[in-house]
């Protein structure tokens, strides 16, 4: 049996916009009534708030409607007629509009974005904004209104079928793998209680592996080498390119390099955390060609931040277009090689030709390495050897490029200590 209004049998629509436009401010609100329950409230300060009374469980209540006139008279009408009805099926009004309020605070979008706030304290600027500008465009479209606890597995399932469907297999396992995320948030949170997510396990289509086209022939990586040196463009990304292969650091972190990370005494460049891939400081041995390199350059770029600096603007670095668009331009196509290609040239030749350690390699790469307790290794870790490697390396690259007879170190010895 549903609850009354407090007015039920009294008079409707008795006020007039005329007369609510004439109503002026006194020294104390006053009340002006449409009768059931509907009336505005005249503030001293002039405003006219629109409020609701109603009796539910033997208790007087009141709910907002919101001010005249951005709230229509008739409006004001319609939500009270509205109102009157859920009164008259059992339901609290107020407490309806409670849950409303959480549910709109509790939508998926509103819960991802305050996840990827939390998670920006640990990530860089640019991949915060990678992840939020892909659950922009895969996810919030499906699923970004909808209140998070009510989610199910098949409507997450139903979101990510659409991208798998755009051949997009791969993203759609990592928006399965950031949504698996955001729902552990949620559910730490309280803003929900499973994650549909970690039902979803096989449900997707396999991702088939594919890797940075790269040059692992040491006579194509000499023609590589000797392209670069004759590139015909701007001298700051040919000294890019020629740097490149020699510290195979990725593209990102070798465009945004500022000359205060290179300690040219110790011959060292120290990549700080907040710009790596692993949130680890990286240190990165330079070879006599490489501070050559850092040398000839230092006087067009040495007075500002950048190693690399846009041409455009000194104050941001290369684009990340830069050394791909100066490879293209040389004749080696997307099928050939890319600007990260040159960490996968770098890790097959050390390992199959120079007869390096694995271990020194993936340290040099910034691969998550761990040491025999599981324990992730510092930052200094075999920084003697990965420095005889890294001119070791530096050395082989000038050899391929200048046509003379290379072999293979042995697999012990020197590239092995």
């Amino acid at each position: 049996m549903g609850q009354s209004t407090k007015a039920e049998n009294r008079v409707t629509d008795k006020l007039s916009d005329v007369a609510i436009r004439k109503a002026k401010p006194k020294e104390k609100p006053y009340k002006l009534s449409d009768g059931k329950g509907l009336r505005l409230i005249v503030n001293p300060n002039g405003t006219k708030w629109w409020r609701f009374y109603y009796q539910f469980g033997g208790k007087e209540k009141t709910l907002s409607f919101g001010t005249y006139p951005e709230v229509t008279l008739s409006e004001a009408r319609e939500k009270r007629n509205v109102t009157r009805k859920m009164v008259a099926n059992g339901v609290d009004p107020g407490v309806e509009r409670k849950e409303q309020k959480v549910e709109a605070t509790n939508t998926f979008e509103h819960v991802a974005r305050c996840w990827v706030e939390k998670a920006k304290v640990v990530w860089t600027p640019n991949y915060a904004e990678h992840v939020v500008r892909r659950l922009e465009l895969n996810i919030f479209p499906a699923l970004g209104e909808l209140p998070i606890n009510h989610i199910t597995a098949q409507q997450l399932l139903s979101a990510l079928k659409i991208i798998e469907s755009r051949g997009a297999v791969e993203t759609a396992h990592r928006m399965l793998t950031l949504c698996g995320q955001i729902f552990r948030h949620a559910i730490a949170s309280g803003f929900c209680e499973s994650n549909p997510a970690a039902n979803l396990k096989g449900a997707l289509g396999p991702v088939v592996k594919r890797h940075y086209p790269a040059i692992t022939k040491p006579n194509e990586l000499g023609e590589l080498l000797r392209a670069i040196d004759g590139y015909q463009g701007t001298f700051v990304v040919k000294c890019a390119l020629r740097i490149a292969p020699l510290v195979f650091v990725r593209p990102g972190e070798l465009r945004k390099a500022e000359w205060s990370e290179i300690d040219f005494e110790a011959a060292l460049w120290t990549i700080p955390a907040s710009k790596m891939k692993m949130r680890r400081e990286h240190l990165v041995p330079l070879s006599r060609q490489s501070l050559a390199i850092l040398k000839e350059l230092y006087p067009f770029t040495g007075t500002g931040k950048y190693i690399f600096p846009n041409p455009r603007t000194a104050d941001r670095p290369l684009s990340d277009n830069a050394i791909l668009a100066a490879l293209r331009r040389m004749g080696f196509d997307k099928e050939i090689v890319t600007g990260h290609g040159f960490r996968a040239s770098a890790r097959t030749i050390l390992d199959e030709v120079l007869g390096f350690r694995p271990d020194y390699i993936e340290h040099q790469l910034a691969h998550g390495v761990r040491d025999p307790n599981g324990r992730a290794y510092n930052r200094t870790a075999h920084l003697v050897q990965r420095t005889t490697m890294m001119q070791k390396w530096a050395d082989y690259l000038d050899a391929l490029k200048y046509g003379a007879k290379v072999f293979p170190f042995p697999k012990t010895g020197t590239a092995d200590e």
